[in-house]
């Protein structure tokens, strides 16, 4: 079962001169178990792209099938659909209205009936599931730490138990410690059978953790594909507001003098490979010295 898009188009303000074609012309799938990035700069429809994954937007020209389902104005089944695919916001936690945790994360079930018992195991396993200490949840969210509230907000929604998780910039906010937790957590969510879809700006996290990203420039998608090919395509064609991360330049350098590596942003697989071909230990002597030499296994030992 799958999401698919096919030649999406929407505009906004359609019949007035303020007309914005926000989406033209795009096409992507999403199966269940994967990781999809959407990435590319502001502007560029990838929210609005997201809004329509779970009904939220209703296509104006194209298609868009949830599990086999069409997603037509007016039809039946559209609360259904949008249950199958859970959407957490750039910075959710703007959005709560719960006192408490447990209320914010028991909202979406007690809509769907849960009562009693069932809500509250429903909640306890959302919570779990999010790494959210049992304690907290009677906490008031506004009071939780950046990643604590993140979590909260993705609970929320998992509590639903959507089969396609959506989060449009899930790190925005976050510092270095918040981005790990979150992305340690949608992996192990991934693991667990749940496709997500990664809407993000930042091509670096995208490279690193999809099975396939799809490249938007100005409301088109100029291009889909593992991690790799993705990154073939934007060192030699490069799309506004997206950086190739150094280490995939450096890679793509290697590679133009011949040496047998792949595009990527992973510094132990730069490594492994280096000293493959030169069967030594590669030692060297970053700019900030802050490593001096390999392990053997990609790691510093000094």
């Amino acid at each position: 079962m799958s999401v698919v898009i096919e030649c999406l188009s929407y505009s906004y303000n359609l019949g007035t001169p303020a007309i914005v074609t926000a989406l033209s012309d795009v096409s992507v799938s999403v199966e269940r178990g994967e990781w999809v990035s959407i990435v590319g700069h502001t502007g560029s429809g990838k929210s609005t792209l997201a809004q329509h994954m779970n009904a939220l937007l209703i296509p104006q020209s194209g298609r868009v099938e949830i599990d086999g389902t069409e997603v037509k104005p007016k039809a039946k089944g559209l609360r259904d659909l949008r249950r199958k695919v859970g959407l957490v916001f750039q910075y959710p936690e703007q959005q709560f209205f719960a006192e408490t945790a447990r209320e914010e994360i028991a909202f979406a079930p007690h809509n769907w009936g849960l009562r009693g018992q069932d809500l509250d195991r429903r909640v306890a396993d959302a919570a779990s599931a999010v790494g959210l200490d049992a304690a907290l949840l009677e906490s008031n969210p506004f009071s939780l730490s950046g990643g604590q509230q993140r979590r909260v907000a993705i609970a929320s929604v998992i509590a639903a138990k959507p089969d396609y998780l959506v989060l449009d910039e899930p790190t925005a906010g976050l510092d270095a410690t918040g981005i790990r937790e979150l992305t340690h957590l949608l992996s192990e969510l991934k693991r667990d059978g749940l496709a997500i879809v990664q809407v993000t700006h930042d091509l670096q996290s995208a490279l690193d953790r999809s099975d396939r990203l799809l490249v938007m420039e100005n409301g088109v998608g100029v291009t889909v594909g593992g991690a790799e090919d993705v990154a073939a395509f934007l060192l030699r064609n490069p799309v506004r507001g997206l950086v190739i991360p150094p280490l995939v330049q450096f890679s793509a350098g290697l590679r133009a003098r011949g040496i047998e590596i792949p595009l990527t942003g992973d510094l132990d697989t730069i490594v492994r490979k280096v000293e493959e071909r030169s069967a030594t230990p590669l030692k060297y002597e970053p700019a900030n010295g802050a490593c001096a030499a390999s392990d053997g296994q990609g790691r510093c030992s000094s």
